[in-house]
């Protein structure tokens, strides 16, 4: 078998090609903007959101007849109970919040956390 001027030049593409599908597959660039951090209470109001958007297509749906009364009644109450436990617990958050809040601030004290 002759190596030839085109094997050669085959073998040089493909190691090209491997050894930059290497380095962009195993490639970590030092600085990586994350975004946001999110936190409970912002997870749970994106959750809400989807689901109230899910709601109002389940809906749709079910209006332009692609859904039985049946299907439609248990994917509704099924969206339902998962909105109503999104909101229970934002409101749980949101009553915590308020406690810490209050307790923060004692009679006699100043903002600045000295006293009056």
């Amino acid at each position: 078998m002759a190596f030839t001027q085109e094997t050669a030049f085959a073998l040089f593409g493909c190691t090209l090609f491997a050894a930059a599908l290497f380095v962009y597959v195993f490639y970590e660039p030092g600085d990586v903007d994350a975004g946001e951090e999110k936190t409970r209470q912002m997870y749970l109001l994106e959750r809400k959101e989807a689901t109230y958007e899910n709601l109002r297509d389940l809906n749709f749906e079910y209006k332009a007849g692609k859904l039985s009364e049946q299907d439609y009644a248990i994917q509704q109450a099924s969206l339902e109970d998962e909105a109503a436990a999104i909101l229970a617990e934002m409101e749980s958050i949101e009553k915590a919040r308020a406690t810490v809040r209050k307790g923060a601030r004692r009679p006699g004290m100043r903002p600045d956390g000295g006293r009056a």
